[in-house]
């Protein structure tokens, strides 16, 4: 027995008769038949009573009737609540955001979900992007946004742009006036960075050994700490030009280009795919890339998109 059994029978009872329910069905009318007699013979009882104007379920077959009709109801109820919550997500989310990117995009990400996934319980984690990765290997975190994210299994990533970084320094520090250093000068002032294996010290790095430099800067994995060393004058920080923006706005730091290399790093939007939740994991990366295009379409997030990646093209 099926379900496609059930539903022939309860359009024949319905119908009271063979033809009638083979049109409404789409089916021949013997191939009916010979279905109806194998369901007979599976059950061991007569479902239908034949007779000159057509069919009658019999006793037994309208008790079979009443069954039938509240399981293919209830199919129906489950394929209409799965249907819904596909097209409306829910439950809870972990989302990864970098420190660097958070003060950002944390309010207008959970804006823009409250906007358009009022169902889904965002959890936003922040944490620098070498731990958010590890934290979304070990299936603590359903979404995240990344920085030159390592290719692991399980995940499945959209690269949304490139961001330049720069050196933050001072308002009174000599460099605020010049605008510009190259990536070899700035070496000659104190820098501090996160510490090994953060991306970002990856990054310069590579970037020195490339170019025959040593990138000597102190480790420090706090951001608010490294904004209170370059507001002070004791340091000078190389970050996005998004991470400081509040402070920059206040005049406290003033944003500084490298040049003659310009060190960059790729963004991307990375989802598990061991997620226990993943229409709304993929409803999330999305909600957060169409955030992420918007700000750097506006200016408000210096870098640039891929042009293929500008809106809604996590899948």
């Amino acid at each position: 027995m099926d379900l496609r059994q059930l539903k022939y029978f309860v359009q024949i009872a319905e119908s009271g008769n063979f033809s009638r329910a083979a049109e409404v069905l789409r089916i021949a009318q013997p191939s009916l038949s010979q279905q109806m007699k194998n369901l007979e013979e599976e059950l061991g009882v007569e479902l239908l009573m034949r007779h000159a104007r057509g069919v009658t379920p019999s006793q037994l077959g309208q008790q079979f009737y009443d069954h039938a009709r509240r399981i293919l109801e209830e199919v129906d109820r489950v394929k209409d609540q799965v249907r819904s919550k596909s097209l409306n997500p829910s439950g809870r989310v972990s989302v990864g955001l970098p420190t660097s990117a958070c003060r950002g995009l944390g309010l207008p990400l959970i804006s823009a979900m409250a906007e358009h996934q009022p169902n889904i319980a965002l959890h936003v984690v922040e944490a620098m992007t070498g731990y958010l990765d590890d934290f979304l290997q070990a299936g603590r975190l359903d979404v995240a946004l990344l920085y030159d994210h390592k290719a692991f299994e399980h995940v499945a990533w959209t690269e949304m742009m490139v961001e330049e970084l720069m050196l933050f320094v001072a308002p009174d520090h000599p460099l605020a006036a010049r605008g510009s250093v190259s990536f070899r000068d700035m070496f000659a002032w104190p820098i501090v960075l996160p510490g090994a294996p953060n991306v970002m010290r990856t990054v310069i790095e590579q970037f020195a050994a490339r170019n025959d430099v040593e990138p000597v800067a102190m480790a420090c994995d706090s951001l608010p700490t490294i904004a209170r060393l370059v507001r002070s004058g004791r340091a000078l920080g190389v970050m996005p030009h998004f991470a400081f923006m509040d402070e920059m706005a206040r005049g406290e730091m003033v944003a500084v280009s490298i040049l003659d290399p310009t060190p960059s790093w790729r963004l991307s939007v990375v989802v598990s795919q061991r997620s226990m939740n993943p229409r709304g994991s993929e409803a999330v990366a999305k909600v957060m890339a169409n955030v992420i295009a918007e700000m750097v379409e506006t200016g408000t997030w210096r870098a640039k998109l891929k042009a293929e990646k500008a809106r809604a093209t996590v899948k």
